[in-house]
């Protein structure tokens, strides 16, 4: 079963549209608005997240949770755990802010991801092979110290965070039809699917998992989160072994399918973002891109794609 939370962690509604145009007026000033690249595929268009802040979309969701804080929240210290990316982006929000971050990440997140989390002047600590076993150890600082725990997924406000990318995206590429979004918890593609439905209800939200983690298709499947017995996949951005009730929720309304790809499948398609585009991306910023290449997910003739790059790294530089 999931981990706990902290004391006085309080579950909330569901963002809105609106709640989701509000995050994107309050984190305008510190962000940047990501281009669309028109992609060799035919009908394919890439929104490169990797270009963000901090490297990726988290930095939206992260900033958003910050500005909800108060000032006695934000005094004691921030606290979170994270495959890499999110952790990143509450470390740069918390030092924007002035206050002190612990970033718990487990043993198989990227070198680089570590060395931005620490550039960023946060404490980092290591802890498990899993997002799950660094996000227990979190949950324990968070209670022990008194600290302010920002979920990288089980949050509204982090989701409205995330949904802002999708307000970008409608606003450049109007006439979209499907929206390819990699899953970890499940943050990013619920964001994603409550704004980009809310202005189009016709938009196909499509989610990709590895296939040795399909957390949300298993959670969906089950009816009810479902924690994974077991974790097989080296990308640790998309290796949470279960999502949120209010992922699952907004999933199951919101999202049209889910497919599972191969780890080999992501870094293959993160070598072609880099040798085709010059665009460094990390495995999980690669999924979409290799649902379409692997045929896991085969569009129809008169579909008009946009698949998110979401998240920097140099995986596919290496493998180029």
């Amino acid at each position: 079963m999931p981990a706990a939370r902290p004391a006085g962690y309080a579950r909330q509604m569901h963002p809105t549209l609106a709640d989701i145009r509000r995050a994107q007026a309050r984190i305008a000033p510190h962000i940047r608005r990501t281009p669309l690249l028109r992609a060799d595929e035919p009908g394919l268009w890439l929104k490169l997240e990797n270009l963000q802040a901090t490297g990726s979309f988290k930095a939206r969701g992260a900033l958003h949770k910050l500005s909800t804080l108060d000032e006695a929240a934000r005094a004691r210290g921030l606290v979170t755990a994270s495959g890499g990316n999110h952790g990143a982006a509450v470390a740069f929000a918390g030092r924007q802010a002035g206050v002190p971050v612990t970033i718990y990440v487990p043993d198989n997140t990227a070198e680089l991801k570590r060395r931005k989390i620490q550039a960023f002047g946060a404490e980092l600590m290591v802890r498990g092979h899993y997002f799950d076993e660094a996000n227990e150890a979190a949950l324990a600082r968070a209670e022990a110290d008194g600290r302010t725990y920002i979920h990288p997924f089980d949050d509204p406000a982090v989701i409205a965070g995330q949904g802002t990318v999708a307000l970008e995206l409608l606003d450049d590429l109007p006439d979209v039809t499907t929206i390819l979004v990699a899953i970890g918890g499940g943050g990013l593609i619920s964001g994603i699917a409550l704004a980009a439905r809310a202005i189009n209800p016709g938009i196909r939200i499509v989610g990709i998992e590895p296939v040795g983690c399909p957390t949300l298709k298993t959670s969906l499947e089950a009816g009810v989160v479902t924690a994974l017995e077991r974790v097989d996949t080296r990308v640790a951005t998309m290796a949470a072994r279960t999502t949120a009730a209010i992922n699952l929720e907004i999933a199951r309304a919101h999202v049209a399918e889910i497919v599972l790809i191969e780890d080999d499948a992501m870094l293959e398609a993160a070598r072609h973002l880099w040798l085709t585009y010059g665009l460094a991306a990390d495995l999980s910023a690669a999924a979409g891109l290799a649902a379409l290449r692997t045929g896991a997910y085969r569009p129809g003739p008169d579909e008009r794609l946009c698949a998110l790059v979401c998240g920097a790294g140099d995986e596919g530089v290496a493998a180029g």
